[in-house]
């Protein structure tokens, strides 16, 4: 992104490793709690820089990205121009009932969406309780063989854009799990990431 002109923000949010087990910990059951906080206090203090335009900011993420994603085109009160999503988390109840990797949902969202009281990750931390919200252009990209975040959560963020009105652009691989590996695709993917951030922030 660099050799294409752009300041990259890669901020250590909660939630990554490096800072010890509590820090990578923290993120469980705050999926848009302090790890947003964290995310947008970075974009804000970079933005101050006299080398930013901060009227041509976008944001991009995979998976837990592009969760993030998701959440802060509800909630990111006009900071970005556009936003790019890769195999993404968006709805946490259908999630949470097609993931391959049960496990680990039922540990970061602290239960189940039927549990009584339901754990507050589908409250509070639910990108589609945002969606009303939504007004930024945003590229969904998301793989037919992706079990662990499956195909159909980046196909109901790109719906609900749609019919938000929302300018958004859709693309899959067939063949591709939750990353892309295969050259011709990764080609085709750089090709697409950067046509959409130059076309809104360029």
């Amino acid at each position: 992104m660099a050799a294409n002109g752009y300041i990259i923000v890669a901020p250590n949010r909660r939630g990554l490793p490096s800072f010890g087990e509590d820090w990578n910990r923290q993120i469980s059951g705050d999926w848009g709690g302090q790890a947003m906080k964290d995310l947008l206090s970075a974009i804000d203090d970079v933005s101050k820089e006299p080398y930013v335009n901060k009227d041509k900011m976008g944001a991009v993420g995979a998976s837990f990205g592009g969760y993030s994603v998701y959440w802060l085109a509800g909630n990111h009160n006009k900071r970005f121009k556009t936003f790019i999503a890769h195999c993404g988390v968006f709805y946490l109840e259908s999630m949470y009932s097609v993931t391959e990797e049960l496990f680990f949902a039922d540990f970061d969202l602290e239960g189940s969406y039927f549990d009584k009281p339901q754990p507050k990750s589908y409250v509070d931390f639910n990108p589609i309780k945002f969606v009303n919200n939504w007004d930024t252009p945003m590229l969904v990209i998301h793989n037919d063989k992706d079990f662990r975040v499956p195909i159909s959560q980046g196909m109901e963020a790109f719906t609900a854009a749609r019919l938000k009105n929302v300018p958004a652009r859709f693309l899959s691989f067939p063949d591709e799990n939750h990353w892309v590996v295969k050259p011709q695709n990764s080609v085709m993917w750089q090709r697409e990431f950067f046509r959409w951030l130059d076309s809104y922030l360029k």
